[in-house]
C-alpha cells in the first residue's frame, strides 16, 4: 500500500479511529488494553504489508519470530560464549535469508560471467520482498543489543511483533532501535491532539516533497536517462540535477509521512533526514543524510571494526568498509557498489587532514544567510553528491561513466533540452519553493511547524500546500526506496 494512494487515505483514518475510539476508550478498563492495542498495530500493519503481496507477511512473521525467540535464549543464557552463539545464529539467520532474496541471482549471474558458464538453471528468480532490508536490519539491531545488554530481552510477543512490523515504517525506514522503538510498544500511550496534529504537518509536508517534488522530478529524468546517448551534456546535467532533488524529495518524503503516521498513533521515531543538501563537506552530508541507516553502519560495524581510534590505515580501511556495505545494502549492482567507494574516496581528505568532524552544527546558525564561503562549500558538496547520484541511477557501470563523458564536453554549455513548456514552467518555481522552505526550516523536523498563534495563517499554509499536491501533483509512482 503506497502512501500516495487512495487506498492509505482510506487505511490510514480507519486505523486512527479504530486505535484511539475503539481499543482506547471501549476497553479502556481492561488490563489487557494495551496488548489488545499492540495486536491491532500487528493487525493493521499485516494488511498494510500484505496488500503487495500476501506471501511476504510468512517471511516477515518467520523473521519476528526468530528474532524474538533469540532475544529470550540469549537472555536466559548462562554465560556469554552461549548468548554469543545464540545471537550469531540469529544474525547469520537473517542475513542469509537477505541475501537469497536479494543477492542469490546476483552473484550466480557474476560468477557464471567470469567463467563463461550458463546461469538460466541455477536462477531462483524469485520476487524481492518490500522493504526487506529494512526490517530485517531493525530485527538485528534487537539481538545485538540484547547480547550487548543495552536492552532486556521482551517476553511480550505481541509487542515485538509490532515493533518489527509498525507499517509507518516498515517498507522504507526510519531503521528503528529496539532500545528507542520498542520500549514505546510496552507502556500505555495517550492520545495527544498537539501530537497528532504536528503528524499531520509532518505527513503534508512529505507529500508535497513526494508528489509535487520527486514525481514532477521523476518524469524528466526517466525520459533523459532513457535517451542519454543522444542528448547535450546540459541536458544531462539538468537531468542529473533533477534526480538529485528527486531521490530527496522521495525518500525523505516518505520518512516525513512515515514520522508524520507515527505521531498520531502516540509512537517517536528517530529523525532520518536533516538537511543534507545544505552540508558544508561530504562527512557533513552523511551525518545529514538517511541517519537511520548511517548510525546503523556506525554502531553495529565503524566501531566494532574499531572506529576512529585505530591508526589512520585502519580508520580509512573501517570507512571503505561502511561505505561499500552501504552501496551493497542498496541493492545487487556494482552501480551501487561504485556509488559507496565513491563517497569513500571523498571522505578520505578529510580523515587524512583530521576535519571528517569539522561541521557538527547546523550552517549559518543564527544568521538569515551563508556566507560567501558557506555558499561555496555547500555548492561543492552538492554537486559532489549530483556525481555520485549519477553512478546511482544508472543501470550499469558502463552507462554511468559515458553518462558522466557525455557530460563533460561543450555541449554543457549549450541550452539544455526541455520537455515542454507546460511541464517545465512550474519547476523552477517549484524548486525555488523547496529550497526555500528547507532552508528556512533547517532547524526544524518540519519545516511548516506551526510557528504563528494565529490560526487564519497557519490554515493559509496547509491550504497552499494542499492546492499545490492537487495542482502539481504529478503520478501516484511508487517510492524509489521500495526496492531496496
Amino acid at each position: 500500500m503506497l502512501f500516495n494512494s487512495i487506498q492509505f487515505a482510506v487505511f490510514l483514518p480507519l486505523a486512527f479511529l479504530l486505535y484511539w475510539f475503539v481499543f482506547d476508550r471501549f476497553i479502556s478498563k481492561s488490563k489487557q488494553q494495551l496488548r489488545f492495542q499492540n495486536a491491532f498495530v500487528v493487525v493493521a500493519s499485516y494488511v498494510f504489508y500484505g496488500w503487495w503481496d500476501w506471501r511476504f507477511l510468512i517471511l516477515i512473521a518467520f523473521t519476528s519470530f526468530c528474532s524474538w525467540g533469540s532475544g529470550l535464549l540469549i537472555g536466559r543464557a548462562k554465560t556469554k560464549k552461549e548468548a554469543k552463539t545464540w545471537a550469531t545464529l540469529n544474525i547469520v539467520l537473517n542475513l542469509g535469508i537477505l541475501a537469497v532474496f536479494k543477492y542469490y541471482d546476483f552473484f550466480v549471474t557474476e560468477f557464471a560471467r567470469l567463467f563463461h558458464a550458463e546461469a538460466d538453471g541455477l536462477l531462483l528468480n524469485v520476487i524481492l520482498p518490500v522493504g526487506i532490508s529494512f526490517y530485517t536490519f531493525q530485527a538485528l539491531s534487537y539481538s545485538i543489543d540484547v547480547y550487548r545488554d543495552k536492552i532486556q530481552p521482551t517476553k511480550d510477543i505481541v509487542a515485538f511483533f509490532a515493533f518489527i512490523s509498525f507499517f509507518p515504517q516498515l517498507v522504507a525506514g526510519p531503521i528503528e532501535r529496539a532500545t528507542n522503538l520498542l520500549p514505546q510498544f510496552l507502556k500505555k500511550r495517550e492520545f495527544n491532539y498537539d501530537t497528532a496534529a504536528d503528524g499531520m504537518r509532518q505527513i503534508l509536508w512529505g507529500l508535497f516533497k513526494k508528489i509535487v517534488v520527486a514525481d514532477n522530478c521523476a518524469v524528466y529524468v526517466d525520459q533523459v536517462f532513457s535517451t542519454y546517448s543522444e542528448q547535450t551534456g546540459s541536458t544531462l546535467l539538468l537531468a542529473a540535477i533533477f534526480f538529485t532533488f528527486q531521490i530527496y524529495g522521495d525518500f525523505s518524503g516518505y520518512s516525513d509521512i512515515a514520522i508524520g503516521t507515527a505521531k498520531l498513533f502516540g509512537i517517536k521515531l528517530m529523525r532520518n533526514f536533516n538537511v543534507p543538501y545544505f552540508s558544508r563537506d561530504i562527512a557533513e552530508f552523511w551525518r545529514r543524510w538517511h541517519i537511520s541507516l548511517t548510525t546503523w553502519f556506525r554502531d553495529y560495524v565503524y566501531i566494532p571494526l574499531g572506529g576512529s581510534r585505530v591508526s589512520k590505515g585502519k580508520v580509512i580501511r573501517n570507512t571503505f568498509v561502511i561505505f561499500l556495505l552501504s552501496g551493497f545494502w542498496h541493492g545487487a549492482n556494482w552501480t551501487f557498489i561504485a556509488w559507496g567507494a565513491y563517497h569513500a574516496v571523498l571522505f578520505l581528505p578529510l580523515i587524512l587532514t583530521g576535519k571528517n568532524r569539522k561541521y557538527t552544527n547546523q550552517v549559518a546558525e543564527g544568521r538569515l544567510l551563508p556566507t560567501l564561503k558557506e555558499t561555496g562549500q555547500m555548492l561543492l558538496t552538492f554537486f559532489l553528491a549530483v556525481f555520485g547520484w549519477i553512478i546511482f541511477r544508472a543501470e550499469s557501470i558502463g552507462m554511468a561513466w559515458k553518462y558522466i563523458c557525455g557530460m563533460m564536453n561543450n555541449s554543457l554549455f549549450a541550452i539544455p533540452w526541455i520537455k515542454s513548456s507546460t511541464y517545465m514552467l512550474p519547476m523552477p518555481f517549484i524548486l525555488l519553493i523547496f529550497i526555500a522552505l528547507e532552508w528556512q526550516g533547517r532547524n526544524k523536523e518540519c519545516p511548516i511547524k506551526r510557528s504563528s498563534s494565529k490560526r487564519v495563517w497557519n490554515w493559509m499554509t496547509y491550504i497552499f500546500f494542499v492546492v499545490m499536491i492537487f495542482a502539481f501533483g504529478s503520478s501516484s509512482e511508487t517510492f524509489i526506496y521500495f526496492q531496496f
